[in-house]
């Protein structure tokens, strides 16, 4: 028989390996014993549980993909498992991860120097360094290219002057990889925690994404060695690369979000009595888990399928634009729909669906808008581009 709790209705199970059900596994074991006692209450005090980063550097949660400098070497579907269990705890968990990996990691490892890998990397995978992204910008971020900081050669080194806003682990980084406009392009840098001119600060009062650090970059005249600029990277292709590998975790985490929600509105269903009878037993209430159900299954294909394709080398960035599309807007519509089905209650923190609620309005955004992704897969149909 399908399992419709898990939910596993297909038997995506049988479609995964012994390793990659044993990694997700280890991580549910995670977010289940460590995450989901204390989220509710970081996301009502908006406080990130940085006392988690060891035991998810244990876990090889972070480069994962990556076969040197101390990471876990694992597949593609493995850390997408990895990605939509964190966020089956929470967004700002499955961020803090996405951004340490996909967005640092991976920039170091495809883009940097021999020094810079063994520099940065074993402290990475380890967490005895934490990393941070800078791209988007007080005045824009679907528009990269028009990105205003820039960095000025002076001598042998660069002079970086600029901002970047919406940055997850800012005011803990202790690097950033830092995009700017140069003479030659877009680059990166590595701008290290200390550095004179670079101060960051945390946003504050947000309603999304409460446990999880957000801040504001600042560089003024802040002076980077030469030895710090990322060589291989040039372009804008270089960050967007790295935004193809974040893409790629998030489709799969928005799928952990609406599993937590559509669990959580099963089991509420199933034991709330209305008018003499479970609530589970009211026709339109089966008819909303089925269509939850229906998403998420829908959501588990499209993105094993691409992990396969991850696996293979044969991804292309317009693929995962239409998972994340969908599987974010998945989590989304399960969460907005459990949320309705637990009542009044269900504006508590103590329920999850709420807190995922509020978390994906933000990752429905960051990483590309929806609409961006719709229009790159409608450039890929098309062969026209509309922005």
């Amino acid at each position: 028989m399908p399992d419709v709790t898990t939910p596993d209705l297909y038997e995506i199970e049988s479609l995964l390996s012994d390793e990659e059900r044993a990694v997700r596994d280890a991580v549910g074991r995670f977010v289940d014993d460590k995450v989901l006692p204390i989220i509710a209450d970081c996301f009502e005090h908006e406080r990130f549980p940085s006392e988690l980063i060891p035991e998810m550097a244990e876990l090889g949660l972070f480069g994962p993909t990556l076969t040197d400098y101390g990471c876990a070497g694992v597949g593609n579907v493995s850390y997408g498992l990895m990605m939509q269990e964190l966020e089956r705890g929470d967004s700002g968990i499955r961020s803090f991860a996405s951004v340490q990996s996909g967005l640092v990691m991976y920039p170091i490892h495809t883009y940097g120097s021999d020094e810079q890998k063994k520099r940065w990397l074993p402290d990475m995978a380890k967490a005895k360094a934490i990393g941070c992204f800078g791209l988007t910008e007080p005045d824009g971020g679907s528009d990269p290219g028009t990105m205003k900081t820039h960095a000025v050669k002076q001598g042998g080194d660069w002079v970086l002057n600029g901002a970047k806003m919406w940055i997850t682990s800012g005011t803990v980084a202790d690097v950033a990889v830092v995009w700017a406009q140069t003479d030659d392009g877009i680059r990166g840098f590595l701008v290290e925690k200390g550095t004179p001119g670079y101060t960051s600060r945390d946003i504050k009062r947000k309603f999304s994404l409460r446990a999880s650090i957000t801040s504001e970059l600042f560089f003024d005249n802040c002076k980077i060695p030469a030895e710090n600029q990322l060589p291989l990277a040039k372009g804008l292709g270089a960050p967007l690369g790295c935004l193809t590998q974040a893409r790629y975790g998030i489709a799969w985490g928005g799928l952990g979000a609406a599993m937590a929600c559509y669990r959580e509105a099963l089991a509420f269903a199933k034991e709330r009595i209305l008018f003499g009878s479970p609530l589970a037993a009211k026709q339109t209430i089966q008819i909303r888990l089925a269509d939850m159900l229906r998403q998420i299954v829908t959501g588990q294909l499209l993105v094993l399928q691409l992990g396969r394709l991850k696996d293979a080398g044969t991804m292309h960035h317009s693929q995962v634009s239409l998972a994340k599309w969908n599987n974010v807007r998945v989590g989304m519509d399960v969460a907005r729909d459990a949320r309705d089905m637990l009542g009044a209650g269900g504006i508590s923190v103590e329920c999850c669906p709420i807190r995922h609620m509020l978390n994906l309005e933000s990752v429905i955004t960051y990483e590309g808008t929806e609409s961006i992704h719709q229009l790159i897969v409608g450039r890929e149909i098309t062969g026209i581009a509309s922005f």
